[in-house]
């Protein structure tokens, strides 16, 4: 199945039903973030199913905040945080997926992040980046500047490496025969 193709969903053809909102809303972002902006990934004209903005990681807390707040945008939930490992550098995208209860819309932005460098938290925009952050830093190393508590969240913090990065070994288990220390502090 090719991903160009129109998908039937509640709110029938995706493309059809939002794609002049979505056009409208990258034209937007351009115009009030300029040169944070550094391309844009439309559906059908690119394989996906919902815009793909890529921003600056230095102004990625101001266009979630805009992306949240201005009307006409609404998307009020920010449904995941997550990243993919390009192999290249900038190795990484960290991944926002965004989505307006009041439009039934979505729409993705992503941060080209070198392997040396952080991006900036944006806890302080949803305060629930909190542990999306912390699984990001986990699987991929990705550190992220401003975080209140970067920490792993899913791995023990004696795990080396960071599963998901494409360079991890396969069969790279660690075992453990004493279960971690539990920090009385963080147990409040």
């Amino acid at each position: 199945m090719d991903i160009r193709q129109p998908v039937p969903t509640i709110y029938g053809d995706w493309v059809s039903t939002f794609g002049e909102g979505w056009k409208n809303q990258v034209a937007r972002l351009t115009e009030k973030f300029g040169a944070a902006i550094e391309e844009a990934r439309m559906p059908p004209d690119y394989p996906t199913d919902v815009p793909i903005v890529f921003v600056r990681k230095d102004s990625i807390a101001a266009v979630l905040a805009f992306a949240r707040d201005e009307p006409g945008f609404e998307y009020g939930f920010l449904a995941d945080i997550t990243a993919t490992d390009e192999e290249v550098e900038p190795r990484f995208e960290v991944v926002y997926n965004l989505f307006s209860h009041t439009r039934g819309w979505r729409f993705r932005l992503k941060v080209r992040v070198p392997s040396d460098e952080e991006v900036p938290t944006a806890v302080g925009v949803w305060p629930a980046a909190n542990w999306l952050e912390r699984e990001v830093y986990d699987m991929f190393g990705v550190r992220f500047a401003g975080h209140p508590d970067l920490r792993r969240i899913l791995m023990d913090e004696r795990w080396v490496g960071h599963p998901l990065r494409k360079d991890y070994p396969l069969r790279g288990y660690q075992i453990f025969p004493d279960p971690q220390e539990i920090k009385p502090e963080l147990l409040g």
